[in-house]
């Protein structure tokens, strides 16, 4: 069993967030990180899967229409969670991804996504 290995899309890159999450021991990769600003939500999830990472964004609408058409195609991905109330403060986004991150492995986030 692996620990989940984090890819942030552009909607979700808070700076303050993402250093949180690495203080936790959160293995973080943001599209920054990965030279991937400016994609498309579809070539962000492509990235994260080809980096088998799981997707952290605030785009609800858009990456549940992703991620039900990979279901349909067939097509696997590592996990996609967000967070619906961006307004939460920093520390509760902290505190949510990595309670949950540290309560889930990345095979148990093969094909899933999770509202926090």
């Amino acid at each position: 069993m692996s620990d989940v290995r984090l890819y942030v899309d552009e909607d979700a890159g808070e700076d303050a967030v993402v250093k949180g999450l690495r203080t936790r021991e959160i293995d973080v990769l943001t599209n920054l990180d990965a030279n991937r600003l400016s994609a498309t939500d579809a070539e962000q999830l492509a990235t994260a899967i080809s980096l088998r990472r799981t997707i952290y964004t605030f785009n609800v609408g858009e990456f549940a229409r992703l991620h039900s058409e990979h279901l349909e195609q067939g097509v696997e991905h590592w996990g996609i969670v967000v967070i619906p109330d961006q307004r939460c403060s920093t520390g509760e986004k902290i505190r949510r991804v990595t309670k949950f991150f540290k309560s889930v492995t990345a095979e148990e986030m093969l094909n899933r996504m999770e509202y926090l």
